[in-house]
């Protein structure tokens, strides 16, 4: 049975991988040489790492857990050997993704426990156990070193998910940290600061006590956790050079910044996306951001093959509920705001783009780069039209998929791709509840089979987002430069971006209707007598009196020489 799945497995990831390679061979897009990376532009493929491909079936079910959970609250298998496939495959490559943002692949608590859903693993990654270890279910370190290696010799940023707000449920076999690590009341009202802060985000959630400085022991539970792992002396060994080196306090905090930061100093990831950001208080991630950039420039001077350009540590945050209106002051209720961004944080998770997205093309992108280029100039937001645990995305059924990727990797600002926007995955899964839904496994049979739904077909949308993301890479404008309406019928664009010595401009039309052969304006943008591009269509024409016409009869047209 076993052999079968594997066997199956392996069919299934050749099949992608055509299709994937196909899709490469036959995109437009074949620029000889990208532009410099910007975070501002960045294309982040957001995954779950268990729910995403499954190389090894041997680690499907580590430390005792059993099939035994609620609808989509189990492990399903995926795990970091899954993600290097994919990236070896040119899937990622031929969506324009240059960041791979992995759900926190610590050790997870090995039991299950019931939220009010039904019986729940931390498959999702934040319920940690032990912050220094791989979880079993997803890998080894060796299979996280492989996965950060391939992602920079591919080209790709790394984006890892740190938890300093919380621990995992408590079980039996999970038991609680003391309470000069933790809290474990009240729970957060989410009214302001202290109901936000100084509480435990839901029951039975331990609080880490990142308020207090005075110095604490190791939890006996890591001790003993360590000793019988063998590594105590070392873990021990690592914790005093660290304390000793930095002339911290050992207090909580600074034992979890010492934690997270190691994933920088061992595997060279290149930034953190920080969960429940606005739960703790805001000077911890730039401490974080800190310790965190030092080690990554000792790591970028040890390993010079493997780094990827001289980009400062990335920071983005989970400030939950940030808008991008809200400028750089976020309210936090009872009459008080606080600056994320000058604590630490170089981007901010945009909570507002799912309904934004409900506007039309302009008064989107023109108000996006407007406040982009005002407020928060030096800064920038993620946006996204789904995630792992937002009820309400953009387009929940799925019926608008073209129109999706529009909008997503055409704003101004990074765009986050939740695994399986690209292929229409569904997010509306029966028998799941609540967040649960929004997490089945990535939907590779259905990019096989070239299934049918809602009158598209998922290769097709597949390669839409794909033409796009490849356009989006190659040109930073996009989503870093200046917005400007050039025309209405068709709906016409530019973008320009000239900073750090990068000049970039391209033009852009949407929504031309079918089989309709207009000329686009590029006046002020690109000379008459010029030879242009269509990176969709992959034609090219000259510019007369301002316009071209490349006579593609397609809905999109991406300009650039």
């Amino acid at each position: 049975m076993q052999m079968t799945a594997i066997k199956l497995g392996l069919a299934l990831l050749l099949a992608v991988g055509s299709i994937s390679a196909s899709m490469a061979q036959s995109s437009p897009h074949k620029k000889s040489s990208l532009q410099p990376f910007l975070w501002e532009n960045a294309t982040v493929y957001f995954l779950l790492t268990d729910r995403f491909h499954n190389a090894n079936h041997k680690n499907d079910l580590a430390y005792g857990r059993k099939n035994d959970a609620a609808a989509l609250r189990g492990y399903a298998g995926g795990d970091l050997a899954g993600i290097t496939a994919r990236i070896k495959s040119g899937y990622f490559k031929d969506l324009g993704v240059d960041v791979i943002w992995l759900t926190p692949p610590v050790e997870q608590i090995h039991a299950g426990t019931d939220e009010g859903t039904g019986k729940s693993y931390g498959f999702h990654g934040y319920w940690a156990k032990d912050f220094t270890r791989v979880d079993a279910n997803l890998g080894t370190e060796a299979d996280m070193r492989e996965f950060v290696d391939t992602a920079h010799a591919h080209g790709m940023r790394v984006l890892l998910d740190v938890v300093m707000n919380h621990l995992g449920p408590v079980t039996e076999q999970d038991p609680v940290w003391p309470e000069e690590w933790v809290r474990t009341s009240p729970v957060c009202t989410y009214k302001d600061t202290e109901t936000t802060v100084s509480c435990t985000l839901v029951k039975n959630l331990p609080d880490i006590r990142t308020d207090r400085l005075a110095p604490v022991s190791l939890p006996s539970v890591l001790v003993e956790k360590w000793k019988a792992e063998g590594r105590y002396d070392r873990e021990v060994k690592e914790l005093d050079d660290f304390f000793q080196r930095t002339g911290l306090p050992r207090a909580p905090r600074y034992y979890l910044m010492k934690w997270h930061v190691d994933w920088v100093k061992k595997y060279g990831v290149d930034g953190f996306r920080a969960d429940t950001a606005k739960h703790t208080e805001p000077e911890i991630w730039k401490e974080l951001h800190g310790l965190a950039s030092a080690a990554y420039e000792d790591w970028k001077h040890a390993n010079p093959k493997k780094k990827l350009g001289n980009q400062a540590f990335f920071m983005t945050g989970e400030v939950y509920n940030y808008v991008l209106a809200n400028g750089q002051d976020f309210d936090m209720g009872g009459g008080k705001t606080v600056n994320f961004y000058q604590n630490g944080f170089d981007s901010l998770i945009n909570f507002g783009f799912k309904s934004d997205a409900n506007k039309n093309y302009e008064a989107l992108f023109s108000d996006y780069a407007a406040r982009l280029h005002g407020a928060l100039a030096g800064y920038s937001v993620l946006n996204y039209i789904s995630s792992h645990d937002d009820g309400g995305p953009f387009d929940l059924l799925r019926q608008k998929p073209f129109e999706s990727a529009n909008k997503l990797l055409l704003s101004p600002g990074a765009a986050q791709i939740y695994y399986g926007d690209e292929t229409a995955r569904s997010l509306n899964v029966a028998g799941a509840q609540g967040d649960a839904t929004l997490r089945s496994f990535m939907n590779w049979d259905e990019l096989k089979k070239n299934a049918s739904r809602n009158g598209y077909r998922i290769t097709d949308v597949r390669r839409h987002w794909s033409r796009l993301g490849l356009f989006r890479r190659a040109h930073p404008a996009i989503g870093a430069g200046l917005h400007e309406k050039l025309a209405d019928q068709p709906y016409t664009f530019k973008r320009t971006y000239a900073q750090q010595g990068i000049s970039d401009k391209v033009v852009i039309a949407l929504d031309i209707p079918a089989k309709t052969y207009p000329a686009i304006s590029v006046h002020g943008v690109f000379a008459d007598g010029q030879i242009l591009k269509d990176y969709y269509s992959g034609k090219t024409a000259t510019v007369v009196n301002g316009k071209v016409q490349f006579n593609s009869g397609l809905s999109t047209v991406l300009i650039a020489p």
